[in-house]
């Protein structure tokens, strides 16, 4: 099976964890995971893209984004 070639021109996001995700519903927990997020104050550049703004939407209160400029 073939991988996807990784689209380095895509705009990107920085999606910091700021807040625990203990306390708050499992799926929250797999949202967060799915970003790439590990710890609190763990940083990820992800593809800014509707499904990703979907994904941080659902977690909006455990996360803060920066716009990536190029």
């Amino acid at each position: 099976m073939r991988r996807a070639k990784r689209n380095n021109d895509a705009p990107r996001v920085r999606v910091t964890l700021v807040k625990s995700w203990i306390g708050y519903e499992k799926r929250q927990e797999q949202i967060v995971r799915g970003l790439g997020l590990r710890r609190l104050g763990h940083s990820v550049d992800v593809v800014d893209n509707p499904s990703v703004r979907g994904m941080i939407r659902a977690v909006q209160h455990l996360v803060t984004v920066a716009e990536l400029s190029r």
